[in-house]
């Protein structure tokens, strides 16, 4: 098997590519594109491709596969996005186009359980066999790792911790359902409950930093919080009951030796990632919260793309 991968980390908000020495774990080239916009999802992955390539100066000979990981249900076998609503995508086919078009190999999985790939592969998963991987990005995703293997469950869908339901007649979710997880916990959410604040005439030095499309940045909402801002410390707040909810669900309900959390909320803001982990602990059961590590990912933003670059070589190794 050749040494180099692309990887590719499809969320909601953007595109992450990057060329994978696999063995190693180096990422020699990145290419980051923005998700929305007027161009089709597929023709920014092509793109990214397309100057990943150009970029790290390695020729399509060279490049084992690319892989992806997508932020939605994902058929792996027919390398099809499935469900998307994040992304609005549908039954997308990304294997098939991909390979006809670079003529290379193309895995595909969900994303947060491709993080959790490369987290165990070359982060703070390395050594564990029992762990979940909780990314807070536009949604709210997991990826399992029991003993020593990926869960995907019956119909490959395992760890859609966002949708839990917390509130039978809450919030409107993405998936179409109400009262889910990542309608209170998401940066989608929080985003949201700054902006419906600042939109009833409540103070905020949010509305300084607010994009043009309305969006708020991650480093925006830690800006806030170092300002003393009750509007973004209120949202915060909120998020962290709801998630710390979620997480000590999953302590006493799976007893993992480790829990770890990404996306960039968590790695920006640490008064956020702090009292999450604090409440999580101390709503979850004493044995096993006392047996139940928390930490931040060791990869940072390319969990996703190393994961994605390592499919070919996670299934060769799983499935020989």
């Amino acid at each position: 098997m050749k040494k180099y991968s692309i990887g590719i980390d499809l969320g909601g908000t953007k595109i992450l590519a990057g060329l994978v020495n696999t063995e190693t774990g180096e990422v020699l080239t990145s290419v980051k594109k923005k998700t929305q916009g007027n161009e089709s999802i597929m023709e920014k992955i092509s793109e990214a491709v397309e100057k990943t390539i150009c970029e790290s100066q390695i020729t399509p000979s060279e490049i084992s596969s690319i892989g992806i990981g997508a932020a939605g249900q994902v058929d792996r076998d027919k390398r099809i996005l499935v469900h998307a609503p994040n992304l609005n995508c549908f039954n997308l086919k990304l294997g098939e186009i991909l390979e006809n078009q670079f003529k290379i190999p193309v895995f595909a999985g969900n994303d947060v359980e491709v993080a959790t790939i490369g987290e165990i592969t070359f982060g703070n998963g390395v050594g564990f066999k029992n762990l979940v991987c909780i990314f807070v990005g536009t949604g709210v995703g997991s990826g399992i790792l029991c003993n020593g293997k990926i869960y995907s469950g019956v119909s490959g869908t395992a760890g859609e911790i966002g949708h839990i339901i917390i509130d039978s007649g809450g919030r409107p979710c993405g998936c179409g359902g109400n009262g889910c997880l990542e309608a209170y916990a998401s940066r989608t959410a929080i985003e949201k409950r700054i902006i419906g604040s600042i939109k009833k005439g409540h103070s905020s030095v949010i509305s300084k930093f607010l994009t043009e499309n309305g969006s708020i940045k991650s480093k925006h909402i830690k800006r806030a919080l170092e300002l003393n801002d009750e509007i973004v410390f209120n949202a915060i707040t909120e998020a962290s009951e709801y998630l710390s909810n979620g997480i000590a669900s999953i302590i006493n309900f799976y007893n993992p030796e480790l829990i770890i959390l990404g996306g960039g909320l968590i790695e920006a803001v640490d008064f956020f990632y702090d009292i999450t982990v604090k409440k999580a602990h101390a709503k979850s059961l004493a044995m096993p919260s006392a047996g139940t590590k928390i930490t931040r990912t060791g990869l940072k933003d390319f969990s996703g793309l190393l994961g994605a670059a390592l499919l070919e070589k996670y299934y060769a190794q799983e499935f020989k």
